[in-house]
């Protein structure tokens, strides 16, 4: 039978300098681990928001090398903590692309599992135009990850949008969702869609996000969560860095799909 625990989502403002990013991501698990989390969640691109799309494939690293991933699993280790961090960016078979992955680590520092972005934001609109594909290789595989603390399905910004994909994974404990979504669409859907997935899973969600105005001048939405599987807001942090931190409760989880077993009463699988 799984326990309670604290669990923590870290909000960040990444700039252009990747060493410094990761140091302020170290202060910031360090702050969660002080605040009791057990797993602590970084955002979408923590490590770069560059000055031009094409900088994050100038910094891929082969998977299980390179400083990115040595510095998540330091901070795994050093914190002993369970750490999702964030995104990226990883050699794909295209050389001017890159995989844009999710890796999580255990106390030990050594990573249990991994999952590639499957789903690429195209956005054109008020004077902003996204598209990853240019600079992103899609994965093609979902992933539930079985710990000790919790079941959980990993995803990534864009992902949201898409339920389907955690239908495929269902039932789990906890979704993470590491993100970086535009103020514009963010300000539109970020709160109905991460409530949505929480009451329609009958999960814990805990959204990690980048939020606030940076050095490259794109503006992030932020308001990293975590909400329960009534889809109650446990935690909030607007805008600006720092860590907020929920506790996530196996009872609480068994409870909600006891008395509305919405999941076994699906007919479409």
């Amino acid at each position: 039978m799984k326990q309670k625990f604290v669990a923590a989502a870290v909000q960040m403002v990444s700039g252009c300098n990747p060493s410094a990013n990761l140091a302020r991501a170290a202060e910031l698990v360090a702050e969660a681990a002080g605040k009791g989390a057990r797993l602590v969640v970084l955002p979408e691109y923590f490590c770069l928001m560059g000055a031009h799309e094409t900088d994050k494939v100038a910094l891929r690293e082969a998977y299980g090398e390179g400083p990115i991933q040595q510095a998540l699993s330091d901070m795994a280790r050093a914190n002993g903590v369970w750490l999702l961090g964030g995104t990226v960016p990883l050699a794909a078979d295209n050389p001017e692309k890159v995989l844009n992955t999710s890796l999580l680590y255990n106390p030990q520092g050594e990573v249990v599992s991994r999952y590639d972005k499957i789903h690429l934001f195209g956005f054109t609109g008020q004077g902003e135009s996204y598209r990853e594909s240019n600079t992103i290789s899609a994965g093609c595989v979902p992933v539930k990850a079985e710990t000790p603390l919790a079941d959980i399905a990993l995803s990534i910004c864009y992902d949201l949008r898409f339920p389907e994909l955690y239908r495929l994974l269902a039932p789990f404990d906890l979704l993470i969702m590491s993100a970086a979504f535009t103020a514009t669409t963010g300000e539109a859907h970020w709160e109905p869609l991460l409530r949505a997935r929480a009451i329609e899973n009958q999960c814990y969600l805990l959204a990690s996000a980048q939020g606030g105005v940076h050095e490259n001048g794109r503006k992030t939405h932020g308001h990293s969560m975590i909400i329960d599987p009534w889809g109650r807001i446990l935690a909030e942090l607007p805008q600006g860095e720092g860590v907020i931190v929920a506790e996530i409760d196996p009872d609480l989880i068994q409870s909600v799909r006891s008395s509305l077993p919405a999941l076994e009463h699906r007919v479409i699988r």
